[in-house]
């Protein structure tokens, strides 16, 4: 053999072994990541070969599976796919999943190796799906969306004993079943939807924080409490009307410039919701410690997971005096979910004590078999047992006799907070219309909802805690209580 035909049989053959190296590698080491590589058809084809798990609420099921044509054999479909979107999330043969259908998808598919017995393993039988038991009570959840209507904004409800969301509506909503498939007519309902500017797949009632008005004077009024700086929410506080932003030259209006605001106590101050009470309160505790209070009502944690993660609720640390004082009334840069306000309801209605927010009851292998189980967990002590009772009277005060009677319900005490928080540069577009309440029945269950409105057809002087969020609070709360009371 001539020198260069030795050269070109040595480079074919080391281009052969490059290739078998190279096969094993693939075969090998990479096997595993290639198989979960979400862009494998197979891992599409294997997902939607059968019928999915589903999801439930209150026994009812929110979702099911429907046989299609083509390599991808079912598809999701939804019932009331509007009106539990924010609950479900979605799931779609070519657009993936979210919230739910994402964080139990393996379970949802079978794929999950707890649904696997040993005879599965044996035979390599594929086990049956399990499903997903949500703590959504039907009825709150209907009156939460047919509340808000058409307006833009969101309503959560929890319980306040053990953290479950009763109910979370987020509108405008969607339909999850109209792009759940692969065809046309499902690609030009995903686009249509991508290019909506109302944004309708965001889960305001998590996902989206706002500032929270006056609805933060609840934390103010723990902080002060829980700070010696007054005893009892009826004793008169040191706070001058009009009151003067430290530094500034501006006063700190009152809505209503006839509510006996000066000196106010806690209580009146939250019945006629004086900005000047809790603008001072804020100055003089300073803003390290109205955060401690805030943080133990969960702001400032971007790691609440419900199992769907919440946006992280801001109370900013950095502020000088004034601006300490304006965050004290819910603006300057303070920023809470709803969840995080119904968070501050449920705490007060529970003796101080808040539970970790919880979507999911349970998980089983679709019948009896428990695969998890979401038990009540204590995220934290918020405050003493006598503030929190205070508080929740005051509350009481708020709907009985101040800003929040809209949300009166016969047969059950009701304590609420209104908010009305200011929306764009020097407050140019429609202000946030806030409601934060709890209620009682006759046998001691309670309900603790926030709701807010961020945008209706309502002229912008008709935007108002009471006016707009406090109705939707009322059919929550009686939706979860009065057929019990």
């Amino acid at each position: 053999m001539n020198k260069p035909v030795r050269h070109v049989a040595v480079f074919s053959l080391l281009l052969v072994l490059a290739v078998l190296v190279r096969a094993t590698w693939i075969q090998a080491a990479q096997a595993g990541s290639l198989d979960d590589n979400p862009h494998n058809p197979r891992q599409a084809i294997a997902a939607h070969s059968r019928p999915l798990g589903n999801i439930l609420a209150g026994g009812k099921l929110l979702t099911g599976s429907t046989a299609t044509s083509g390599d991808l054999k079912y598809k999701r479909t939804y019932t009331d796919g509007e009106l539990y979107a924010p609950v479900t999330g979605f799931s779609s043969q070519i657009y993936g999943s979210t919230q739910l259908e994402s964080l139990y998808r393996s379970v949802l598919t079978g794929e999950d190796d707890r649904l696997r017995s040993p005879s599965d393993a044996i035979t390599n039988k594929q086990p049956d799906p399990g499903d997903v038991l949500t703590t959504i009570d039907p009825a709150v959840q209907k009156a939460a969306f047919e509340g808000l209507g058409d307006k833009t904004g969101a309503a959560i409800a929890l319980d306040p004993a053990t953290g479950a969301i009763l109910g979370m509506a987020s509108t405008p909503s969607y339909d999850p079943g109209r792009f759940a498939g692969s065809s046309t007519a499902d690609q030009k309902a995903w686009e249509a939807l991508e290019k909506d500017k109302r944004q309708p797949t965001l889960n305001r009632a998590l996902r989206q924080t706002y500032p929270p008005g006056s609805t933060f004077k609840l934390v103010v009024a723990a902080a002060a409490l829980e700070n010696g700086l007054y005893s009892s929410v009826d004793e008169a506080t040191d706070s001058p009307d009009p009151y003067l932003l430290p530094g500034t030259r501006t006063y700190l209006p009152n809505e209503n410039t006839s509510a006996p605001c000066k000196n106010a106590s806690i209580r009146t101050a939250l019945q006629y919701s004086c900005n000047n009470v809790f603008g001072h309160l804020a100055e003089r505790l300073g803003a390290q410690k109205v955060a401690q209070q805030a943080e133990k009502f969960g702001f400032n944690d971007g790691k609440i997971d419900t199992p769907v993660r919440a946006a992280k609720s801001l109370y900013p640390t950095d502020m000088n005096a004034s601006q300490t004082a304006l965050s004290g009334i819910g603006q300057f840069n303070d920023q809470a979910t709803p969840l995080q306000m119904a968070m501050v309801s449920s705490a007060i209605a529970n003796d101080g004590k808040l539970m970790t927010p919880r979507l999911v009851d349970r998980v089983t292998d679709g019948t009896s078999g428990v695969l998890e189980k979401s038990d009540p967990k204590q995220y934290g002590q918020a405050m003493s047992a006598d503030t929190a009772r205070q508080l929740k009277s005051a509350m009481q005060t708020v709907v009985e006799q101040g800003t929040g009677s809209n949300a009166k319900i016969d047969g059950l005490t009701v304590g609420g907070k209104t908010g009305t928080a200011q929306h764009g540069v020097d407050n140019s577009g429609t202000p946030y219309a806030w409601f934060v309440s709890y209620a009682q029945n006759s046998q001691g269950k309670q309900i603790a909802v926030a709701v807010v409105i961020a945008d209706s057809d309502a002229d912008r002087s008709e935007v108002s805690g009471n006016g707009l969020a406090a109705p939707v609070a009322k059919a929550m709360m009686r939706a979860a209580l009065a057929k019990d009371s």
